[in-house]
Parts: structure tokens; C-alpha cells; sequence
């Protein structure tokens, strides 16, 4: 709009000054060499004109002409860079498309084209990486760390290259210089802690966070459970090497995550331990009300040494009035009634579960009330059938792994804070039905000593040995099962028995009792495998005979017999089946 109102004031002008000429008439005479030429001034004027239109127009045409070769350069260049874009776009396409030799073709092209390009040397490696040529695609990758403009490109290509090779160190490497040659990098912060954690360092993972937090990678309340389950992590390291430090690394990590079980486990342990009952009570009481566990009953139960059973049973009761109706405060109100001896506490505690809540857990721990109380090993047997078909007890799980312990990353992915406190769904733990029904036989005779056999027979596996019948008219006839004391050393050993030893080093002065409450927990997580395998023995009305070795030099062994009725669960049967029979090695 402007260079038209120029382009208008001129052209007025000059039409002004021209009529202003012609107005006023004149002669103009030129005498030069011996001629003399007379014009008008308007004519002279035009000429004037004329003759400078004439010279700009020479004038361009000769820096036209002396130009034309660098502007023939120009226009061919502009060309080639057209045809490289295109391939380039072209190229990018077939990447995404898995056109591998439609992809190459249009590399080559591009590489012609624009060989400086950045996005060359990327077609040139998803390419290679395309047809599976790794190696190229890592030269690639490499001589873009020659220039500042791709180095950091480079390096997240290296870096996804060494972590599709598995390598750890070399992974970690790249992230830790792609993280100091641009602290903003969001992948290089991420890829860096993950490699951190798996490696379990915890301390670097913790710097990490730290750069991380600071420059907006994660949220405030992302930092601080991350760095809460880092504290944990290394108050578990240290918790037998400097009490002291796992002690103060595991309150500060409460703090940061209230509901945090293994934490508060961790300092509840700790400050019991150097007397400190009352603040190991408040950091229990703090995590129970908030996510209730056994573990964290436990701790509560046993956090003054020297108590006697009735003591632990009215500490657990104020534990449980935190969470009203809450079904770990019930179990653990149970469990302690039990090592009490209270039978009638513990019945009516378990009430409310047998209705419409009953679970693995519930029928063994009333299997042992049944069999401590009275001695009746009909109602053992019918609890302990019930068990094997019951729903399942929430467990530790993280991306499908279960677990008796909780643990700061996943086994399986290596992922930070995996493990929930569910129900499994598929378990990929496998135990032995032996060794289960090892488990489910020390509850067949109360009387027995749990905790004698709490580190050799159910730290150890199962062998089964099965008497099987020749015709269909023996089939009615007992199964023999047996559980070696020396099992192979590459066979599973239940949670429930890891559960049993974790009892055995929380309460040493009241051991039989802490260790049958503490297997009792999981002793039915065992996987569908031995589920099933005990509901077809069940149904088909074998007697199972549980033979255990206990430490002994000479191996002997103390059989457990026991007979599983062919009836449903819920038939409490006759008395007059085979009695319970021990025989003390």
C-alpha cells in the first residue's frame, strides 16, 4: 500500500512538473563544434528523460548478463534442494510405512541431494535400523557427535541402540552425557534414573530426582514418593549393617510417605528395638490408618519386647479399633488370639468373615482355632478343604510377579514402586502341592512345633512320592506324600514358609506361637497348579500322609497322616474317619 502511494506522488509530480514546462514555452539553443541545434524546453526535457530510461535499461541488461552464470548455479541449487526435501519427506514416510527398500531408495537420493542435512544422517539411520543394519546405524549415530547441532541426537541414538542390546553400562554412560550437555532433556533424566534403579543406586537415583525435580520433569508429589521409596530402599540395605542411619533414613521416608507399609515397618522395627515404643506405636498407628497390613501388625504386636501373649493380643485390639470393620484388623486380632489361646476371642473376631468374606486365610486361621480349641480334627480337615478352594489373600504384586516381600523396583520390568498390596490374578511363582500339603499338615496337628521346622522343612521343597492304584477298585485306598529334609536346592520355597522365617526374627522368646500366626498368613498362596491338584485328590478321597525330617543327623522323620474326605467343602463329615496320627522323630 505504501510503495503504490509513492508510485502515485511521483507520477503526480512528474505530470505536474511536465505541464509546469509546457506552460511556459522557451527556446533552448545548443552550439557545439560548429553546430548549432535550437529545441524547445519541454522537448529537451524528454529527451532527457528518454535518455536516462535508455541507460537503466543498458545497464541492466549487461548486469543481467554478467550474472547469469551464478544465478544458473542458483536455480539448479534451489532445484537439488527441492528434490532432497521431497525425498526426505518421501523418505520419512516409507520409515513409517516399514518400507524398507522404498525407504533406502529415497535415502540414497536424499544423501545425494543434501549431504550436510541433519535429517539425512536420521533417514540414513532408521533405515539401517529398518533392514536390521545396526551396525551402520550406530556409524550413523557416531558421526553425529561430531557436530554441536546433532550431538545430542547422536546420543539418544546410541543411548536406544545400547538399551536394545541389553547394555546397562553403556546405556548409563550416554544418558549421564546427553543429561550434562542438556540438563533439560526430559529422556535423558528418565533413562538415567531407571538405569539407577535397576542397578539398585539408590544414592544416584536420588541426585537424579533431585535434577529432575528442578527442572520440571516430574511433579512435586511424583518426587516425593519417588524419594521415599529410594529412602526405604537404602534403610533396608543398611538396616543390618548401621541401624542407626536405616533408622533415620526410613522415618524421613514416612514422613514424605505416610502410607508407605515397608517404611513404616522399617522404623517401627528399629525404634522398638532401642525401646522406643511409643514413637514406633505412633509411626505403626500413623501407616495402619491409612493402609492397613499384616506386616505393620506385626510390628505393633512385638514392639515391647518381654510382653506375654495376652499383652500382644490387647495391643493388637487398640490397633485394630484405628480401622473399624477393616478385615487386616480382624485377621490380626485372630492371629493374636490365637497365640493367646483365646479361643472364643478369636471365634468371635472371625465371625464377621465366615459370611460372605471368607478367604484362604480365614479358613486356615479357623482351622487352627478348631484344632487348638478342642482337638477336633474333622472340623481341621473341612476348614483346611475349604481353604483350598477359597479365594485368595492379598499378596505383594508387581507386573504380575508375586511376592512375600515387598521390594523398591519390580523384578520383572525394573520399574520404581511396582509392588502392590492386591489380589494376584495370575501367579507366576510357582509352589510344589507337596510342600503344600507339608503346610497344610502342621496345621492338622496343632500340638506340633512350628517353629522347629520353620528353617529346614519349609525352607526347603517337596518330593512327592504317590502310591497310585493298579484298577479302578483301589482308588479309594490312601496317597502317600512325603517331604524329604534335602530337597533339591533349585526348588520354590512357599511364601508362606519366608513368612514363618520372618516371624521366627521378630518375636525369638515366644517362637511357636509368632511363627504358626505368621505361615498361617500366606500358607494358601500357592498357584492353581497345587490348587487344583489337591481339589482332584480331595474329590477322589485319598489319604494323604505328610512325612517331615526334622534337623536331625541320622534323617529321621515324623509322620503326619491325616485323611481328605470325598464330600464338599462345606460337609463337616463324620469323626469316624482316620484319626489324626504323629509320630515324634
Amino acid at each position: 500500500m505504501v510503495r503504490l502511494i509513492v508510485y502515485l506522488l511521483l507520477l503526480a509530480l512528474g505530470t505536474a512538473g511536465l505541464a509546469w514546462v509546457a506552460d511556459r514555452p522557451g527556446t533552448l539553443t545548443i552550439d557545439w563544434m560548429g553546430y548549432q541545434s535550437r529545441v524547445s524546453v519541454f522537448q529537451a526535457v524528454v529527451l532527457i528523460f528518454v535518455f536516462l530510461a535508455a541507460l537503466w535499461l543498458a545497464l541492466t541488461l549487461l548486469r543481467s548478463l554478467l550474472q547469469s552464470p551464478r544465478s544458473v548455479s542458483q536455480f539448479l541449487s534451489r532445484r537439488k534442494q527441492q528434490q532432497g526435501l521431497e525425498a526426505l519427506t518421501s523418505g520419512m514416510i516409507a520409515v513409517g510405512a516399514g518400507d524398507r527398500q522404498l525407504a533406502a531408495r529415497y535415502a540414497t537420493q536424499a544423501s545425494r541431494a543434501l549431504p550436510n542435512e541433519p535429517l539425512t544422517d536420521v533417514l540414513r539411520a532408521q533405515t539401517a535400523l529398518l533392514s536390521g543394519d545396526r551396525k551402520t546405524a550406530q556409524r550413523v549415530y557416531e558421526s553425529m557427535l561430531l557436530t554441536p547441532q546433532t550431538e545430542l541426537l547422536g546420543l539418544r541414538g546410541l543411548y536406544l541402540e545400547a538399551e536394545k542390546s541389553n547394555d546397562l553400562a553403556a546405556a548409563r554412560n550416554l544418558a549421564e552425557q546427553a543429561l550434562k550437555r542438556g540438563p533439560k532433556l526430559a529422556w535423558a533424566s528418565d533413562a538415567l534414573f531407571e538405569i539407577q534403579c535397576r542397578q539398585a543406586d539408590w544414592a544416584g537415583a536420588i541426585e537424579t530426582l533431585v535434577t529432575a525435580r528442578r527442572n520440571d520433569h516430574v511433579t512435586r508429589k511424583e518426587s516425593e514418593r519417588r524419594r521415599a521409596v529410594l529412602l526405604t530402599a537404602q534403610a533396608m540395605d543398611l538396616e543390618d549393617k548401621n541401624a542407626p542411619k536405616a533408622e533415620a533414613l526410613a522415618l524421613e521416608a514416612h514422613d514424605l510417605a505416610p502410607d508407605l507399609v515397608p517404611a513404616a515397618e522399617i522404623a517401627g522395627r528399629l525404634l522398638a528395638s532401642r525401646g522406643r515404643m511409643q514413637k514406633a506405636s505412633a509411626v505403626v498407628e500413623q501407616t495402619w490408618r491409612r493402609a492397613p497390613h499384616p506386616d505393620l501388625a506385626l510390628v505393633h504386636a512385638h514392639a515391647r519386647p518381654g510382653d506375654s501373649p495376652r499383652d500382644r493380643l490387647q495391643r493388637v485390639r487398640k490397633l485394630a479399633a484405628l480401622t473399624p470393620g477393616n478385615r487386616e484388623g480382624i485377621l490380626a486380632v485372630v492371629g493374636s488370639a490365637i497365640d493367646a489361646r483365646a479361643w472364643e476371642d478369636a471365634r468371635t473376631a472371625l465371625e464377621p468373615l465366615l459370611a460372605d468374606r471368607l478367604s484362604a486365610r480365614v479358613c486356615v486361621l479357623m482351622a487352627r482355632v478348631e484344632g487348638g480349641e478342642k482337638g477336633d480334627s474333622g472340623r481341621v480337615r473341612e476348614w483346611l478343604a475349604r481353604a483350598i478352594h477359597a479365594p485368595r489373600d492379598p499378596v505383594w504384586v508387581a507386573d504380575t510377579h508375586v511376592s512375600d516381600r515387598w521390594a523398591p523396583v519390580s523384578p520383572v520390568t525394573g520399574r520404581l514402586d511396582a509392588y502392590e498390596w492386591k489380589v494376584a490374578e495370575e501367579r507366576t511363582e510357582k509352589v510344589s502341592g507337596a510342600l503344600l500339603l507339608e503346610e497344610l499338615a502342621q496345621y492338622a496337628a496343632p500340638e506340633r512345633d512350628a517353629l522347629t521346622d520353620s528353617r529346614t522343612s519349609r525352607s526347603s521343597a517337596a518330593t512327592v512320592e504317590p502310591d497310585m492304584a493298579s484298577d479302578s477298585s483301589d482308588r479309594e485306598r490312601p496317597v502317600s506324600v512325603k517331604a524329604a529334609v534335602a530337597p533339591p536346592a533349585n526348588e520354590p520355597v512357599s511364601l508362606a514358609a519366608k513368612r514363618g522365617l520372618r516371624a521366627v526374627d521378630m518375636s525369638k522368646s515366644d517362637t511357636d506361637t509368632a511363627a504358626k500366626d505368621t505361615v498361617t498368613t500366606l500358607v494358601l498362596s500357592a498357584d492353581r497348579t497345587a490348587s487344583a491338584t489337591q481339589a482332584t485328590q480331595s474329590r477322589r478321597g485319598q489319604a494323604v500322609t505328610a512325612e517331615t525330617a526334622p534337623n536331625a543327623p541320622a534323617r529321621s522323620e515324623a509322620d503326619v497322616e491325616f485323611f481328605v474326605a470325598p464330600r464338599p467343602p462345606d460337609d463337616p463329615g463324620t469323626e469316624a474317619k482316620e484319626p489324626v496320627r504323629q509320630v515324634a522323630s
